[in-house]
């Protein structure tokens, strides 16, 4: 596996283990629909919550999460809408990131719940 793929599962296993600390149950993660892949699907309160993780070994080009696009946006929503009609999820739903960038030896994670918004 290419480094830049370890850097991101490593990345996903630290956003999974963060976002549990803050309350979410992970209901799935990599969950794939047609030519979608969510990394997190987990939920806490009355949220669904799908959560695209973005890690990078620097800073340098820009923040992890300006590296969501408005194709990964609309791939993400229609992955969503297949989850909750396949699983018949009755709750709000709501695109979250979690974004990683290398800090030395660890990792600085900013969370941004709402981060982008279901049309």
């Amino acid at each position: 596996m290419a480094t830049h793929n370890d850097l991101g599962k490593h990345g996903e296993k630290l956003a999974v283990a963060y976002l549990k600390k803050l309350g979410h149950e992970i209901l799935q993660t990599n969950y794939v629909s047609g030519k979608a892949e969510i990394d997190i699907i987990s939920r806490v309160g009355n949220y669904l919550c799908v959560v695209e993780v973005k890690t990078r070994s620097s800073g340098v080009f820009g923040l992890p999460q300006e590296f969501v696009s408005a194709k990964k946006i609309r791939l993400l929503q229609n992955a969503v809408n297949e989850f909750v009609e396949r699983y018949d999820v009755d709750c709000e739903v709501r695109f979250d990131i979690v974004a990683l960038i290398k800090k030395g030896s660890g990792f600085e994670i900013e969370y941004l719940p709402n981060a982008f918004y279901y049309f």
